[in-house]
């Protein structure tokens, strides 16, 4: 469909689009067009060169090892974009990336979609973008194909970003809720709420005496050092919306089991903690965008434990409880002070928009 005319400066219908004559995105940069083409070849394929994109086509083409197939679609439209530890753009990848993980899928290839918001800043995508191809190298996963849409001015949120991705899982990997038993131990690999708390001090202009960073990192590596040395890991989950209380329960509801932690055992940083004591929120509630937990045999609790402290992502790893045959379906924590509390399912997000 052809983009009003008035929308373009008149000389750009007799010459090309110079590089920096459109500061911002226009209409016509979702249209298929001239605009669009300049987008593509000034910000998308210099930051995610790679052969199978520089075929051209209306889809991926590339070998798959052998294995099963892992495949997981997410979208993001966190506010603020950038934030103390990573932004809109790690977040996408990192966040597809894990998603394959947890099922001890080694990430393959990502598509990423992008609608953009009419006026919003090119050098801002650029950005994006390129926090993106860092991190994707970082994961070592290649972006192979994606698409842009626009919509008009006051009908976005500057820039929505959809991820999906594709993963091989080797043989003999099978990481279900119904594999936990009573008596499995429960692990996580590090602090809880780092990033829906770095969300909040930016987005609500907040100073804490500690900065608080986000903890968005691939998490594959990890998930692969740890199946390596326990192949009889049950299941792995990542802690995002919802946080862990959330996690716990869906593994208490589809296992039918209990699951019971302690509050003491669960690390978390004292900044995020503050925050959240000064907040009235709870930590356990809160999402992460870094961190794992796994449900494993007890007597391959100290084993695991090891594997993950010896990783970067792991160090501070920790035990926080276990399953249960007792009270059915339910999350239930001993506190500090020794009583105990049961830990609902959230009905809602405690906040919004942070991923």
């Amino acid at each position: 469909m052809t983009e009003p005319i008035e929308e373009l400066p008149l000389d750009s219908r007799q010459c090309p689009l110079p590089r920096l004559d459109y500061p911002n995105i226009l209409m016509g940069h979702g249209g298929g067009g001239k605009l669009t083409q300049e987008l593509l070849e000034h910000v998308f394929l210099p930051a995610f060169e790679n052969p199978i994109l520089d075929g051209s086509g209306d889809s991926a083409v590339f070998s798959m090892p052998p294995g099963r197939i892992a495949f997981s679609t997410d979208s993001y439209v966190v506010q603020p974009l950038f934030f103390p530890g990573g932004s809109i753009g790690d977040l996408a990848v990192n966040g597809t990336v894990n998603d394959i993980a947890m099922s001890g899928g080694i990430p393959i290839a990502l598509s990423v979609a992008f609608i953009l918001e009419e006026g919003f800043e090119i050098v801002e995508l650029q950005r994006i973008v390129a926090d993106m191809a860092r991190a994707a190298s970082r994961a070592g996963v290649t972006i192979v194909t994606g698409d842009t849409k626009v919509v008009e001015r006051g009908h976005g949120d500057g820039c929505y970003i959809n991820t999906s991705g594709l993963g091989s899982i080797p043989d003999g990997i099978h990481l279900m809720i119904p594999n936990v038993r009573p008596g499995d131990s429960i692990l996580i690999s590090g602090t809880l709420g780092d990033h829906g708390m770095a969300i909040l001090s930016v987005r609500e202009g907040l100073a804490f005496e500690s900065p608080i960073r986000s903890d968005t990192a691939p998490l594959h590596a990890l998930v692969q050092t740890m199946l390596a040395a326990v192949p009889s890991i049950r299941l792995l989950r990542d802690p995002t919306r919802g946080g862990l209380a959330m996690s716990l329960n869906e593994i208490a509801n589809v296992a039918h089991l209990g699951v019971r932690i302690r509050e003491r055992s669960i690390p978390i940083d004292p900044a995020v903690q503050s925050a959240c004591d000064l907040l009235g929120l709870d930590p356990l509630l809160v999402a992460n965008e870094g961190k794992l937990i796994a449900v494993v045999p007890a007597d391959a609790e100290q084993a695991t434990l090891d594997v993950m402290r010896r990783h970067p992502l792991g160090r501070d790893a920790a035990c926080i409880g276990s399953i249960t045959a007792e009270h059915p379906g339910m999350v239930v924590a001993q506190t500090p002070l020794g009583a105990s509390r049961v830990i609902a399912i959230p009905i809602g997000e405690q906040l919004p928009r942070i991923c």
